[in-house]
Formats: C-alpha cells, structure tokens, sequence
C-alpha cells in the first residue's frame, strides 16, 4: 500500500538521538552512528518525531509500505519492557531488599493492563473513568467535576484512530482556554472528546491539518468546537480545522468560540 512514512536523510543524520524519544511506536533506533527506520510496520506515519532534528533529516514522504501495525508495536514494545522488569526483579531479590523488592512487584501488577504500547507514560493513551457519585469528592464552591475522558489530550500525541475520538464532539482548545475560562469543563468539555493545540508556539501545523482531516474522514467525528483566545495569533486555530475541513471528504458542523483574555464569552457561532 502506498502510505505516508518518516525519510530520514542518512547524509544530515549526525545521529544525536534527539528524534528517538519522540517516537512512541520505536520506529527509530541509532545504528551505526545514524538514525534509521527500523520497520516500516512500526511507523504511524503521524510525524511526532518531526521537528526535533536539528539538522533537519527528518521529512515524511509517501512511498509504498507496509501498514502500520499496532499489535507488533505493542508486542515489540512489551517484550522489551518485560525483559526489563524481569532484569530490575532480579537484582532487586539479589539485594536483598526484600521490602524493595516487594513494593516493586506489587507496583507492576498494579499496572497490568494499563500499557498500550508506548514506551512513554506521559503519552500512553487511556481512558479515564468518571466518578460515581458515591465515590466522587465532594462538590463546594471551590470544587468541579472534571469532564476529561481521555489521555493524551495534546494534538500531537493524539492517535486519529484512538477510540475515544469514534463517532465523538471535538473540542479542538487553545491550550490558554481552560485557564482562562472558568467553567470550561461544564459548559464546553461535557461528553466530548478534547484536543489541545497552540497555533502559534507548536510546530507541524501540516500535520495537525491531516490529523484533523483523519479525525473527519476515518475517526467519522461527529462535530468540531474550535475554541480560540481573542488574540490575533489564536486564529490560526480555526484556520487549522477550516483547512482541514476543505481537504476532508466528509463534512462535519463546526463551532467557532471565542474567549477574552478576562474569560469571558465574546462569541459562539456555528459557521
């Protein structure tokens, strides 16, 4: 199949190693001195490891791949991790800290079941379950429900295909809205799904135009919030989505809002 894949540029690479953290799926590894692709199957062909070479080695091009794989990323990715567990274990029973060992090995059973193959915590994608009222702090004046379903919520480790974004409402939100909006989570984020971008200061706008665009088409969203501070450089936001938007098969209702820098409501309007 023909697909969009990561380029790496062996006469630029002076394989720094800077744009293997930023790839979740361990697609990229330092051999001999250069950073290489090591299977295609690995490659989302999402781009999170653009922009972190300083040299500029790293492009996306589309040629003909294989598929990405989720399955083996996370087979790959358990086995490396389990051997690793297994080796700290050891040297931890070796030690004879047992109490160490114990806290250690009750810490991982803990988390069985949580790891969905990325080797990032920060960026492992989960669903977060909601309270019961039984169980859920008590409301004060001072005190709100959080109505975030998921994790990661930042456009760039966001997987179009995750399926907390099936068939959802978006809210695509500048990364300054919940901090300045006070009732964001009740009056925006309720039963959506949320990704958060900044038009301005993140890079790889061409790929969050796509990521939007799969959101659409593949994702099969239902609707589009995009919600933007009142400063000029916010627009872009918008931008964003409208340019993702024109380039998606399907089309989808947007709401455009817009939030001063004293969290008020200046506009809300279905474009």
């Amino acid at each position: 199949m023909k697909r969009k894949i990561i380029k790496i540029d062996e006469e630029k690479c002076t394989g720094c190693g800077l744009c293997v953290p930023n790839c979740h799926e361990q697609a990229i590894k330092i051999i001999n001195g250069k950073a290489r692709l090591v299977n295609d199957v690995f490659c989302d062909g999402l781009g999170a490891c653009l922009g972190e070479c300083p040299e500029g080695a790293l492009t996306m091009e589309e040629r003909e791949a294989e598929a990405f794989d989720e399955k083996k990323v996370l087979e790959n990715l358990v086995g490396k991790e389990a051997a690793a567990t297994e080796d700290h274990l050891k040297i931890l029973a070796e030690s004879g800290d047992t109490e160490m060992h114990r806290e250690y090995a009750n810490f991982l059973k803990s988390m069985q079941g949580n790891h969905i193959g990325h080797s990032c915590p920060g960026s492992a994608h989960s669903v977060i379950a909601k309270k019961t009222n039984a169980a859920a702090s008590p409301i004060t004046e001072t005190t709100q429900q959080s109505e975030l379903t998921h994790w990661p919520i930042q456009l760039h480790l966001l997987n179009p295909a995750a399926t907390f974004l099936q068939g959802k409402d978006i809210v695509l939100s500048a990364d300054c809205v919940a901090y300045t909006l006070a009732d964001f989570h009740s009056r925006f984020l309720k039963g959506k799904s949320l990704a958060i971008a900044c038009p301005k200061l993140d890079s790889g706008m061409d790929f969050y135009i796509e990521k939007i665009r799969q959101m659409i088409d593949e994702a099969g969203i239902n609707t589009l919030t995009v919600i933007m501070m009142q400063v000029p450089c916010c627009r872009g936001l918008l931008q964003i989505a409208q340019a993702a938007l024109q380039k998606a098969k399907r089309k989808v209702p947007v709401k455009a809002v817009v939030v001063s820098t004293s969290g008020d409501i200046l506009s809300e309007e279905w474009l």
